[in-house]
């Protein structure tokens, strides 16, 4: 790493980037990608951080690293630092406070100033790109969106108008900028490719949502922390991290590496993968929902219709190793029962498809407070329950019992864990602890993983988390639900989608298994060509027996029969 100074900035060349930092402003030029801005804001509780004076930068080199440092008087606390630490593949962009509160929102590679020059409101890094890939499957499908279109990584949304971003909650936290616009829904164009990740452990992943906010041709990046995250004497935020790449799949494959490297992430899974985890697997809940005739799904989570299915899949040559007794098996989502009007002899039921040399895993409907004593639960301010609280004891001795239950007494072997992205959100809900955001979403989970391997150790788990911070509480990365639109209202091909979320996921936890789901489909000829792609882009899983669900059209034995050849493949 080469550094040259002059009177007004200090020029580095690393052979992997060119950037100039200004000795005078709060600003550095990254060549050909972004004119870096200096300034964060770190709102609290009490009020809006806004620095009003920017003093000179500082160069300290260290470790084989240059470290530029630009202080800043704020409003909001006794000092404030934005660090730039260079490495010779690296630049780390991070904000430094000391002082007392509790932190709402907090932005960087921008925020709130009056500059030395009298200028003053909010002030954005300027992005010199004209695409940006997102690693979240949203809705409308734009797996690269034009610079100016905004991403929001989250754990919180949902199918309602503009929460449809968290069918991976969470995604990998990770941006990647191009030259080149998109051309297609699922289009990924050539490099190079500008990697933007945010560097940062469990501890500290206490927000809800990182956000990049694009406007006129400038952006920063915004963390929510909703009040949930207290700061006594001093606090460092997540480090964004910008790495050239030669695609988007190396941008994520750097941050993954980067966060095992400083112990972030762990290396890979956290124990032995069973050899009956890579069985092809049979989920119900496409079926019911093509059965389903003016009535909702969930009442056809039943065992006669289960059978019924089952038996047509293998008079056609189809015998899943892993069976999913999908949304609604259970009386309650909080403190699941077997519903036994459904499900009569579910244990006798499950040891049967043992015999088979079938395994079963239940639907598990993360967050819900359904069934759960409201001490036991998040809750909001007029103590109404909102999600289950899993910093409770309370809680967590519950989670130890229902495992004993469903895996012990029952016989289960695991559990697809849906709705992750129904993370509670607000600052005015109430937790027994002091966790929050993806943090507090992880402690659900490692409450929920630890339970189950305690009662049986090749328990199943199975999420739709593919952050590598996560890999030590899922056995199995879901793709989850198929969407079907661009931004144009054009239909986006199932198994395009297919691909790109293998693309993701492998890349992010390159050591898990991968379940590539199948629902919902729009056309039989869309799931034939997704079904035809499963086994080659990981575990393959069927949902649909006797029609689709969308276009009604017929499933025949011919159709069956392929798949079963494309599995024994």
């Amino acid at each position: 790493m080469r550094i040259t100074t002059t009177d007004t900035a200090y020029h580095l060349d690393t052979g992997h980037y060119r950037l100039t930092v200004s000795r005078t402003d709060p600003s550095a030029e990254l060549e050909g990608w972004m004119s870096i801005n200096l300034l964060a804001s770190v709102d609290t509780r009490g009020g809006r951080d806004e620095t009003y004076e920017t003093l000179p930068t500082v160069l300290a080199e260290r470790d084989g690293a240059a470290v530029f440092d630009v202080p800043q008087r704020t409003t909001e606390w006794q000092s404030k630092t934005v660090r730039l630490t260079c490495t010779p593949e690296t630049i780390a962009v991070e904000v430094r406070v000391e002082g007392d509160g509790v932190l709402d929102q907090v932005t960087l590679l921008g925020g709130r100033a009056v500059l030395n020059t009298r200028a003053s409101g909010v002030f954005r890094s300027g992005v010199h790109a004209r695409g940006v890939f997102s690693p979240t499957p949203a809705h409308p499908v734009s797996v690269v969106r034009p610079v100016s279109a905004p991403v929001a990584l989250t754990v919180v949304g949902d199918a309602s108008p503009g929460r449809l971003h968290a069918v991976f909650s969470p995604p990998p936290l990770v941006l990647a900028f191009c030259k080149d616009a998109p051309s297609g829904a699922t289009a990924v164009p050539d490099g190079p490719w500008l990697g933007a990740s945010v560097r940062a452990g469990i501890a500290d992943l206490t927000f809800t949502e990182v956000a990049y906010e694009p406007v006129d041709g400038g952006a920063l990046l915004r963390f929510d922390y909703e009040c949930h995250t207290e700061v006594r004497g001093s606090w460092t935020s997540p480090a964004v991290v910008l790495r050239p790449a030669a695609s988007p799949w190396e941008a994520i494959g750097h941050h993954r590496a980067d966060l095992v490297a400083h112990g972030l992430a762990p290396q890979g899974p956290k124990g032995e993968r069973a050899a009956w985890w890579s069985e092809p697997i049979f989920c119900g809940w496409g079926a019911q929902c093509a059965r389903a005739d003016g009535v909702s799904p969930v009442t056809l989570s039943r065992r006669d219709l289960y059978d019924e299915w089952l038996a047509r899949l293998e008079e056609h040559g189809l015998v899943p190793g892993t069976i999913v007794i999908d949304d609604r098996w259970q009386l309650t989502y909080g403190n699941p029962e077997p519903d036994e009007d459904k499900w009569p002899g579910l244990r006798e039921w499950i040891a049967a498809r043992h015999a088979r040399g079938q395994r079963v895993l239940l639907w598990w409907r993360a967050w819900s407070a359904d069934g759960l004593p409201a001490e036991e639960c998040i809750t909001d301010a007029a103590g109404r329950p909102v999600a289950a609280d899993p910093t409770n004891p309370a809680y967590r001795r519950r989670v130890r019992a229902i495992m004993r239950r469903l895996l012990g007494d029952l016989g289960a072997d695991g559990f697809k864990i849906d709705f992750t992205q129904w993370s509670p959100s607000g600052s005015h809900l109430k937790t027994y602890g002091s966790t929050w955001g993806l943090a507090l979403l992880h402690e659900l989970l490692a409450t929920m993983y630890d339970a189950a391997k305690q009662v049986k150790p090749d328990a199943l788990m199975v999420t739709h988390t593919p952050h590598p911070a996560f890999a030590d509480v899922s056995d199995m990365i879901r793709l989850n639900d198929v969407l079907e639109l661009d931004a144009a209202d054009d239909p986006v091909p199932a198994a395009d989608q297919l691909r790109y979320r293998h693309a993701v996921a492998t890349a992010a936890m390159p050591g898990h298994l991968i379940d590539t789901d199948q629902w919902p489909m729009p056309t039989k000829a869309d799931w034939l060509a997704y079904a035809r792609a499963q086994p080659e882009l990981g575990v393959p899983a069927l949902y649909y027996v006797e029609s689709i669900d969308n276009s009604r059209e017929p499933i025949t034995g011919d159709d069956l029969r392929r798949i079963a050849q494309w599995w024994r493949r």
